[in-house]
C-alpha cells in the first residue's frame, strides 16, 4: 500500500542568507536578503507549526517562478517536491537535517536556469523572494571558469585599471567598479527589465536571461541610450553642459546609481572606457566574468571594406573627408562563456563593445564575438565579427588633397590593433594580449586569416623599399606645464643629395581623432638632404599649447616630407600624451575594518601659472560606504607648491581595496591616481 505523505505545517523560516551568501560569493552585497548563484545549492530553515518531519512520511511541494509570465514551457517555472538528494540538473529539493520540528531544507537551481528575481512558494506555508545569479565555479553553468585566481579578478575585484594615453605611452587609470555596492545589484536587474525586448515580449526575455549570450547583447544596447532607456549619453565634444566630462568619473557607482534613482534617465556624459566599466561593473555584478580591454590605433571603419581613408592637405593636415576615423585608443569588454550557438572552438573570450558606433540588428549595440573569431578571420560568425576585426586589422590609406583638388596617394605607415592591453590578474601590471586576437605580423597564419576576411588590401602590400623614410621622435617623457622638443628624423637611402620640402606640424587632438587648434608649426622650403640619416626639431611651448590641449592631454604631430626630384610624398603621424603629475596618497594609521582612517593626499603644481579652485574627490569599494568624499582648497596653488588635503573615510570589509582619486582645478583637469589600502580584520 502507498503509504499517505502528510504535509510540513511551515509556521516560519529562516533564509539564513549570511551562511548561504557567503557560501555563494555574494556576501558583499549584504546579507539582508537571499542572493544564490545557480547549480549549487542553499538552505532554508524551516519551523514546523506541529508534527515532526519524518523520512518518507512528509511531503512539501514547491514552486519556483521568474518573470511576468511564469511557464514551464519557457523554463520560468517550476514545481516539485521532496527528493531524497539534490539533483543539481534541475530544480529539486532534500532535507538534510534528522527528524524533529526544525527543518533544514536544501534547495538547487539547474545551472541553465534563467538569472533575476525568483519568488519560491513554499506549500500552503507562504512565499520566499531570493535573487539568482550567473555561477562561474560551477562547471554546468555556461560561463564556468576553471581558476579561482582569475574569478578572483574578473568576477570578485571591485576596482581595476583602465589603460588610455598612446601606444608607446599607456597610462593606467584607477577605475572603482564597485558591483557589490549599495543598490548596484538593483540598478543591474533593472537594466534588464528595462531592455526593449522585455519591454516588447517580457516572458521571452525572462526565458532567455538563461543564456550570457543573450543577456552580453542586451548589456552591449544598454549600457549606451541610443535606441532606449539606457544608462549613458555619449557626448565626444568640449560642451558638457547639462551633464559633467567623462573624465570626471572616478568609477560605475555614481552613474548606475544616478541612472536607477533618476527614472531610467541616461547619466550625461560617457565616452569609451566609461561605458566599458560600466559594461564590466553590470557583467561582473551578475555572474559573467568580465574584463576591460584597450586597443591602441583603433579603427572604426565605417562602409565595412576593411580600409580606413584618410586624406591630408598639402601641409600634412588632416582633412575630414570620411568618416572612417583611427582612435588614438578603445576600450570594450570581453565576456567569458561557453558558446554552443557556434562550431566548436569558439569558446572563452567574448568582445562586448557598449560604445555606440554602428548599428547592429537596428540597435547600437556590438557583440558578444569570440576572440578566436578574430583572430581566424571568421566574419561570417555572430556577433558583428566585421567591425571588430577592421578594429584591429584594417588598412590604412592616406592621400594629398591638392588645391587643384586632385588627390594623389602618399607614402605613410600607420598600424592599427596595437598593444590591445588590459590589466593582470591579480596585480596592476599591464597584460598584452595583442596575440589573441591576431596572429604575428607576415606570419603564414597571419595571411591565412585575411584570406578567410577577404581582406585583400592586406594580401596585396608588397613592402617596397622607399628612397626616403622619415619618422617622428620625441623625449621619454614629455609632461604637462614643460617645453620639449620633438624630432622629424629623415633617412636618405640613396646614394644622391635629394632636395625636399618638410612640413612639421603639432595640433592638440581628442582621443577620437578630431582635431583641434595648432601648437606649433614649421615650413622648410628647401631641405638638403645628404645621404644618411637627418633630423629637424620642432619646439613645444607650454604658452603655445596649454590654452588648445583637449582634456586628453595629446598633440597630434605630422611631418610631410615632398621630394621634388620623384614628386613623392611621405608622411610620419604619432600622437604625444603630455604626462599629468602624480597624486601622492599617504595612509595615516593602521587600516582596520569599521575604524575611521585618514589619507594624506598630494599634488605638486608642475605648470608655470597658479592653480585655483582645487578639489580632491576620492571613492573606493567597503572603503567609502559608497559615497565620493570631497576636498576642496580654498587658496590658490602657485607654481612648484603642492595643494594638500586630508580626507577621511571608514572601511567596511577586510581585504585589498583601491581608494581612487581625482585631483581638478581651472588649468589642470580631472588627474587621476590611486593607493592600495589592505584593511584588516
Amino acid at each position: 500500500l502507498q503509504q499517505t505523505k502528510t504535509a510540513l505545517d511551515i509556521a516560519r523560516w529562516d533564509l539564513e542568507c549570511e551562511f548561504n551568501n557567503t557560501d555563494h560569493r555574494t556576501e558583499l552585497n549584504g546579507v539582508e536578503r537571499l542572493i544564490v548563484r545557480r547549480g549549487q545549492s542553499f538552505t532554508i530553515n524551516l519551523h514546523l507549526r506541529s508534527g515532526v518531519y519524518q523520512p518518507g512520511g512528509s511531503a512539501l511541494d514547491l514552486t519556483v517562478e521568474t518573470g511576468p509570465q511564469p511557464s514551464e514551457q519557457y523554463g520560468t517555472q517550476a514545481s516539485f517536491g521532496l527528493t531524497d538528494q539534490i539533483n543539481t540538473s534541475c530544480w529539486s529539493a532534500a532535507i538534510t537535517s534528522p527528524p524533529g520540528n526544525m527543518v533544514s531544507l536544501s534547495i538547487c537551481s539547474p545551472p541553465d536556469a534563467p538569472i533575476g528575481r525568483w519568488r519560491l512558494t513554499l506549500g500552503q506555508g507562504g512565499s520566499v523572494d531570493f535573487v539568482l545569479l550567473y555561477n562561474p565555479w560551477c562547471t554546468g553553468d555556461a560561463v564556468y571558469m576553471d581558476s579561482e585566481e582569475k574569478l578572483r579578478e574578473y568576477i570578485l575585484a571591485q576596482d581595476g585599471i583602465i589603460y588610455r594615453g598612446g601606444w608607446k605611452y599607456p597610462i593606467p587609470t584607477p577605475w572603482n567598479y564597485g558591483q557589490f555596492e549599495d543598490g548596484i545589484l538593483n540598478a543591474c536587474l533593472r537594466i534588464l527589465d528595462m531592455n526593449p525586448k522585455c519591454l516588447r515580449n517580457p516572458g521571452k526575455d525572462a526565458s532567455g536571461r538563461r543564456n550570457p549570450i543573450y543577456v552580453s547583447r542586451v548589456l552591449s544596447a544598454m549600457v549606451n541610450c541610443n535606441d532606449d532607456k539606457g544608462v549613458l549619453l555619449g557626448r565626444w565634444t568640449d560642451d558638457y553642459d547639462g551633464g559633467v566630462s567623462p573624465l570626471s568619473w572616478k568609477g560605475s557607482v555614481e552613474i548606475l546609481r544616478n541612472w536607477d534613482t533618476n527614472a531610467c534617465q541616461p547619466v550625461r556624459f560617457g565616452q569609451c572606457w566609461v561605458f566599458a566599466a560600466v559594461a564590466c561593473s553590470v557583467s561582473r555584478a551578475l555572474g559573467i566574468p568580465c574584463r576591460l580591454v584597450t586597443n591602441y590605433n583603433s579603427a572604426h571603419d565605417t562602409n565595412s571594406n576593411l580600409v580606413i581613408e584618410r586624406y591630408v592637405d598639402e601641409n600634412g593636415q588632416l582633412v575630414q573627408k570620411s568618416r572612417d576615423m583611427i582612435w588614438n585608443y578603445h576600450c570594450w569588454v570581453e565576456n567569458w562563456m561557453t558558446r554552443p550557438d557556434l562550431k566548436p572552438g569558439f569558446d572563452g573570450w567574448q568582445v562586448m563593445d557598449p560604445t555606440p558606433q554602428e548599428k547592429s540588428e537596428g540597435v547600437y549595440c556590438c557583440g558578444p564575438i569570440p576572440l578566436k573569431a578574430i583572430k581566424e578571420g571568421e566574419l561570417t560568425d555572430k556577433y558583428d565579427a566585421p567591425f571588430v576585426f577592421a578594429e584591429v586589422n584594417a588598412d590604412v590609406h592616406t592621400f594629398m588633397k591638392r588645391k587643384d583638388g586632385s588627390t594623389k596617394k602618399i607614402i605613410s605607415s600607420v598600424h592599427v590593433g596595437l598593444k590591445i592591453s588590459t590589466k593582470s590578474v591579480g596585480s596592476d601590471r599591464r597584460e598584452d594580449i595583442t596575440h589573441l586576437y591576431k596572429y604575428p605580423e607576415g606570419s603564414d597564419e597571419e595571411r591565412e586569416a585575411f584570406t578567410k576576411a577577404n581582406h585583400q588590401n592586406k594580401l596585396l602590400q608588397q613592402q617596397d623599399n622607399a628612397g626616403l623614410l622619415i619618422v617622428i621622435k620625441v623625449s621619454t617623457e614629455m609632461r604637462k606645464g614643460c617645453d620639449f622638443d620633438v624630432f622629424a628624423v629623415i633617412t636618405n637611402n640613396t646614394p644622391n643629395e635629394k632636395k625636399c620640402r618638410l612640413v612639421f606640424g603639432s595640433r592638440a587632438v581628442s582621443y577620437n581623432g578630431i582635431l583641434g587648434e595648432n601648437c606649433g608649426f614649421k615650413d622648410l622650403l628647401n631641405v638638403q638632404l645628404a645621404p644618411g640619416e637627418g633630423q629637424v626639431a620642432l619646439r613645444m611651448n607650454y604658452s603655445k599649447y596649454a590654452e588648445n590641449l583637449t582634456e586628453d592631454n595629446l598633440i597630434r604631430l605630422a611631418a610631410l616630407l615632398l621630394d621634388y626630384g620623384t614628386q613623392e610624398a611621405y608622411l610620419a603621424v604619432r600622437n604625444v600624451v603630455l604626462v599629468n603629475p602624480e597624486i601622492k596618497v599617504r595612509i595615516l594609521g593602521e587600516p582596520k575594518e569599521n575604524r575611521k582612517l585618514a589619507a594624506e593626499i598630494t599634488l605638486q603644481n608642475p605648470l608655470p601659472v597658479p592653480l585655483q579652485n582645487c578639489c580632491f574627490t576620492v571613492e573606493g569599494s567597503n572603503l567609502t560606504g559608497g559615497q565620493v568624499v570631497t576636498e576642496r582648497l580654498n587658496s590658490t596653488v602657485e607654481p612648484g607648491q603642492d595643494a594638500k588635503v586630508k580626507i577621511y573615510f571608514t572601511p567596511t570589509h577586510s581585504g585589498l581595496r583601491k581608494l581612487v582619486v581625482d585631483f581638478d582645478s581651472n588649468k589642470l583637469c580631472h588627474v587621476k591616481g590611486y593607493r592600495n589600502v589592505i584593511i584588516g580584520k
